[in-house]
Parts: structure tokens; C-alpha cells; sequence
């Protein structure tokens, strides 16, 4: 073969990466944040997690949220029935639950009135149930919705559609959407963070899943005790020069498949690695609670049980806002009880309750509740009818789409209010309806993000988190 024919085969991808010294160089600069303009010269382009501004001005910073997977009941926490005591233990005309969508229940099944009690907090004297004390205690803090609706009425794809926008999986769920559009402020942690407890959701890792965005906007999962994830310290022998040195080797290769073939996904790798290696340092040190007072640990419930674990989470939270960790999702599973729901729910509110109350006390206490939004929610809610034809101690209650109760607080949520009205037996809303996409554009909103101008293209279309409905609830914010 003669040089002119040798030179004709060449692709225009191997002249690019050969002249001038070879561009890979200046790949590797952009993509792993080498290029960085001067003091106040802009927003670092070359990292996908540098802080990106949003549509507006935002009125949070981040998010923390407290999802109770696995449907707890808004009967019995947040939304008072006493009409179901008339109807206790006797069923419903047919032509109240016609068009009821139950997932293991008949439409003939018996009234189960609340045996809790309810009572007004706060200067709002919003009613909350006896069994959360310490979120009622920030009642005036809290915006309680309790007209929220959804389509899905079984775990999995409720789950989905209230993370992820759609009950068809694959899609990237809200927290991986909020570093996509905003980055983040942290340059050792990642964006978005899981911290789970209790027995594991239904939806597992779908729930903080990347889908279609690339791999960097995926949740990261930490552990509350021991290194917070598996295997992120150098194993004995190996000293943090040999595994930068390693890195460095991994890295030159993949920047060499990044040239040859523009794959995202390789750059997310080299992210990937190089954020790992920051967060060697970093990590670890969010497990240190030397730095917090006896009062603040008890607050929270740490050090006892059974408030220890989601009381570490709920601390854990609030120090990495403080670190600059955009979106931190703590996920506590199992509010599906459809037996014994009055021991059971219980459990859960003794385990969950008091942190949670703490994390709103703590984060106003610092000045951070300005900025940083607090969502709690479930994927549905409960029934007013008992599940096993029961209506003892031994009943639970179904999955209930068409009505529940979820809240939010700070970043710009004013406090102190409650949205919505469900029926006087719980069945149907009655006023000011709330569906998922409602919640999650607000979300967004909260965070100077356009619902819908947050978009990904993907299989020749404009993806978002809402779908293709939604609408900001005004009433919600200040």
C-alpha cells in the first residue's frame, strides 16, 4: 500500500486525535473539570455536576425526601374521619363504591373507623394524629396536602410514577432530574444520595434510578453504619498514591475509547472514578458525629431504639445539605400493612416520627429550612374499609389511590396551611385535587426549574419528570 492510499483510509476521527498533539488531552481537561475559567468568570462547563443555574431564582437549594414506601395511611395520620365511626364494622351502598379501584379488597368490605385520635398544633391548629407527635409539634412549619391522587394503586408502579413521572420503568427518577438540571454544589459527594432503612421498598433501586440520562445523575446509596459504601476505602497495601496512580491508567484508557467513539457513558465512567476517589476523603467524615452536642444526637433519637437508624439517616441528611449535596432521598420501608395496620403503623411512626420531627427542628434552628424543601410522602394511601372482612385489631386496609395525605416544608413552602379536602369517609377528594405530577412540579418549581423546559431528548422525543401534565401548586408556596 502506497502512502497516498494509507492516508485515504484514515478517519477524520484519527487526523483530529493525532494533530496538534492529539486533542485526547484536552478531552480529559474538559470532562474531568481541568479547563476552569477564573474567579467569577462562570459555571465550570466540563464537569456535568457543576453547579448550573435554573430557570428562575430559586427558593431552595435542596431537597430532602422522606419517602414511606410502601403506602402509610392517611386515615390514621393525617386525615381525620370521624364520620367512619357511624359506619364502623358496616358496609357501604354499592353506589358509594362503584367505581372504587381496590387491589385485594371487595367493594362490600366494612367501614374501619380510626381508633386514633386526632388534635389541633400550632397556631394553624392543623389536626394531626397521635401517633406523630414530633411532626406535629412543626405544624406551622408544615403544608399538609391532603388531596393528593394518583393513578397506580400497586407498589411497584405507584412507586415509579411518584419518582419517576411514569409507571413504565426506565425512566430517570425526580432527584436524578434535579441534578441533571442543576448540578451540584458539592465537588467530594455526589448529587443525589439514598440512605434507606427499615425492609426495602418495593421498587427497589428504580426508585433512584439514572434511566435514560447518563450514569452521573444516578443515586448514590450510603450506608449508616461502617463505611458508608461497600469497598470505597483503599483495601490494606494500598496507599492513596498507587490507587491515584492506578486511576490515572484507568482513566488514560478510557479517555482513548471516549476519542475513538464519543460514548457519554465512558465520560460518566471517568466522573465516576474521580469522584470516588474525592469522596475517600470526604465520606467517611459525614459518619463522624464527634462535632455534634448530646442534645442534638438526642433530638434525633440516635443512640436508642428504635429510632437509632432513621434518626442517623435524618442527621445524615441535614449534614449533607449542609455539605452541599443536592438531592438526598431517605426511603423507609414497610407502611403496607394489610393486617394489624393500628400496631403495625405504630411501629413505624415510633421509628420514624421523632427524627423526622427533629430534621424540621434542627434544619430551622441552623437556617437551613429557608433553603432546603422537605417532602414526605408514600406512593398512595389506605382505605376507610377494613382489609381481611375484619374490622379488630387483626384488620389492615387496602391500597387507596384516589385519595392521600403528603407534605412538604421550607424552601419557599409556607408553612402553617392545608391543601384539599377529601369526602367526610375518606373515598374521593372533595376539593382542590393533587396529583403526583402536581407535587413534582412543584418541586421543581421550588428549585428555579420550569417543569416544562426541563427536558431530555431520548428515542426522538423531549422527555420530562411530569410527563406531559402537571401544574405548579401556587397555594402551596409563599
Amino acid at each position: 500500500m502506497d502512502i497516498p492510499a494509507f492516508e485515504a483510509i484514515q478517519t477524520r476521527r484519527r487526523f483530529f486525535r493525532h494533530c496538534a498533539g492529539g486533542l485526547d488531552t484536552a478531552a480529559l481537561a474538559y470532562l474531568l473539570g481541568g479547563l476552569r475559567p477564573a474567579a467569577g468568570a462562570g459555571l465550570d462547563s466540563g464537569n456535568p455536576l457543576a453547579p448550573k443555574p435554573g430557570h428562575f431564582a430559586p427558593t431552595a437549594t435542596n431537597v430532602i425526601f422522606l419517602f414511606m414506601a410502601g403506602a402509610p395511611s392517611q386515615i390514621d395520620l393525617y386525615d381525620p374521619k370521624p364520620a367512619l365511626r357511624r359506619w364502623h364494622g358496616e358496609p357501604l351502598p354499592a353506589s358509594m363504591t362503584r367505581d372504587l379501584r381496590l387491589a385485594f379488597v371487595k367493594p362490600s368490605a366494612k367501614i374501619l373507623a380510626s381508633p386514633r385520635k386526632f388534635r389541633p398544633h400550632g397556631q394553624s391548629g392543623t389536626e394531626f394524629s397521635d401517633y406523630i407527635p414530633h411532626i406535629a409539634s412543626r405544624a406551622d412549619d408544615i403544608c399538609l396536602v391532603r388531596s393528593m391522587h394518583t393513578e397506580a394503586f400497586n407498589h411497584h408502579p405507584g412507586q415509579s410514577l411518584l419518582m419517576s413521572g411514569s409507571v413504565q420503568l426506565g425512566r430517570p427518577t425526580v432527584g436524578a432530574w434535579v441534578s441533571y438540571g442543576l448540578g451540584s454544589e458539592s465537588e467530594d459527594l455526589p448529587a443525589f444520595v439514598v440512605l434507606n432503612s427499615g425492609r426495602g421498598s418495593s421498587g427497589g433501586s428504580s426508585n433512584w434510578s439514572n434511566g435514560f440520562l447518563d450514569s452521573t445523575y444516578q443515586g448514590v446509596v450510603f450506608r449508616n453504619t461502617g463505611e458508608p459504601i461497600l469497598f470505597l476505602r483503599n483495601p490494606p497495601g494500598v496507599s492513596d498514591r498507587t490507587q491515584r496512580a492506578r486511576l490515572d491508567a484507568i482513566g488514560a484508557l478510557n479517555r482513548e475509547r471516549y476519542v475513538a467513539t464519543g460514548d457519554t457513558e465512558i465520560a460518566s465512567r471517568i466522573q465516576s472514578y474521580e469522584l470516588a476517589f474525592r469522596m475517600q476523603a470526604a465520606a467517611p467524615d459525614l459518619l463522624d458525629f464527634s462535632g455534634e452536642t448530646q442534645a442534638t444526637l438526642d433530638m434525633y433519637g440516635i443512640g436508642k431504639e428504635p429510632t437509632h437508624p432513621y434518626g442517623t439517616n435524618c442527621l445524615l441528611a441535614r449534614r449533607m445539605v449542609e455539605k452541599g449535596v443536592r438531592f438526598v432521598m431517605l426511603s423507609h420501608a414497610s407502611w403496607d400493612d394489610h393486617q394489624e395496620i393500628d400496631r403495625k403503623l405504630g411501629r413505624n411512626c415510633a421509628i420514624t416520627d421523632q427524627p423526622a420531627g427533629a430534621l424540621l427542628k434542627d434544619l430551622k434552628q441552623r437556617g437551613l429550612l429557608d433553603t432546603t424543601l422537605v417532602v414526605w410522602a408514600g406512593e398512595f394511601g389506605r382505605t376507610p374499609l377494613g382489609q381481611l372482612e375484619r374490622v379488630d385489631e387483626a384488620a389492615g386496609r387496602d391500597h387507596h389511590a384516589d385519595c392521600f395525605s403528603a407534605w412538604m416544608a421550607g424552601g419557599g413552602v409556607q408553612g402553617g396551611q392545608v391543601i384539599g379536602q377529601t369526602d367526610e369517609l375518606g373515598l374521593g377528594i372533595a376539593e382542590s385535587p393533587v396529583h403526583v405530577h402536581d407535587l413534582q412540579a412543584t418541586v421543581l418549581h421550588c428549585l428555579g426549574l420550569d417543569h416544562e423546559r426541563l427536558t431530555y431528548r431520548h428515542m426522538g422525543r423531549d422527555f420530562r419528570l411530569t410527563d406531559v401534565a402537571g401544574s405548579v401548586v401556587r397555594r402551596a408556596l409563599t
